[in-house]
C-alpha cells in the first residue's frame, strides 16, 4: 500500500513538472514572438520617416554593474567598456539601420566610453557627445536636471526629419520611459504639440545568433 502511495505521489510530481516545463515554454516562445513584432513594428515606424522620431539606444553589452570606484570620465582603463560580443553588436546594429535605408538626422552620446564606442560603431553619422546623456547611477542627484534636458531635446525635434539616435544608459531611459531595456534595445519617442513625450515604437536587442 505505501509503495503505491509513494509511486503515485512519483508520478504526480513527473506529470507536474512535465506541465510546468511546457508551460514555461509556451509562455517564453509567446514572449519571443511578441518581442519580435513589437521590433519589426518599431523598424517599420523607422523605415516610414516620420518627423520628430528620437531613438532612445541603451550601449551595446558591456558586462557588468555600474563602474569601478576609480571611474574617470575620458579614461576608458577606469569605466565598464563593451565587450567583444557588444563590439560586435553595435556593428550590427548600424547594419540594420543601414539595410533598411532608415534616414538619420544627429547621434547624440553620453560620454561614457562604452556609449561612445557604441555610437561610432553603429557608423549612423558624426558622434555628438552629449552630457545629459551620461548616467546617474551612481549620483541620482542629476537624475531631474539631465532628464529635463533630455525631455525638452525630444520636443525641440518634433518636427526633425530623420531619427535621432540617443546612446545613452539604462537609468536615463528608465528615467523617461519607465522601460527597463536591455543592452542594444531602444525605445522610439516622439513629443505631441502639446510636448508630451509619447512611447511610439520598441527595437529589441540583436538576436544572438546574429553575433559572433
Amino acid at each position: 500500500m505505501a509503495a503505491r502511495i509513494y509511486l503515485n505521489w512519483k508520478w504526480f510530481f513527473r506529470s507536474l513538472a512535465l506541465v510546468l516545463s511546457i508551460g514555461l515554454i509556451t509562455a517564453t516562445a509567446s514572449s519571443d514572438a511578441a518581442t519580435n513584432a513589437q521590433t519589426q513594428a518599431g523598424w517599420q515606424l523607422l523605415q516610414r520617416g516620420e518627423t520628430g522620431l528620437v531613438v532612445a539606444m541603451r550601449h551595446a553589452i558591456a558586462p557588468g554593474t555600474g563602474d569601478p570606484a576609480n571611474f574617470k570620465l575620458g579614461d576608458c582603463s577606469t569605466q565598464r567598456n563593451l565587450s567583444a560580443q557588444g563590439r560586435t553588436q553595435a556593428k550590427q546594429i548600424g547594419a540594420e539601420f543601414r539595410n533598411r535605408n532608415i534616414k538619420v538626422a544627429r547621434v547624440l552620446s553620453s560620454q561614457w566610453c562604452r556609449c561612445l564606442e557604441t555610437a561610432k560603431l553603429i557608423n549612423l553619422g558624426k558622434v555628438e557627445p552629449f552630457p545629459a546623456l551620461n548616467s546617474f547611477f551612481s549620483d541620482s542627484s542629476k537624475e531631474a536636471q539631465q532628464t529635463a534636458t533630455i525631455r525638452k531635446l525630444i520636443v525641440d525635434n518634433r518636427n526633425t526629419k530623420g531619427a535621432v539616435i540617443m546612446v545613452t544608459h539604462q537609468v536615463n531611459i528608465t528615467a523617461i520611459t519607465d522601460i527597463v531595456p536591455q543592452s542594444g534595445e531602444a525605445v522610439i519617442l516622439k513629443s505631441d504639440r502639446q510636448g508630451k513625450i509619447q512611447i511610439v515604437g520598441r527595437i529589441g536587442r540583436v538576436n544572438a545568433s546574429k553575433l559572433s
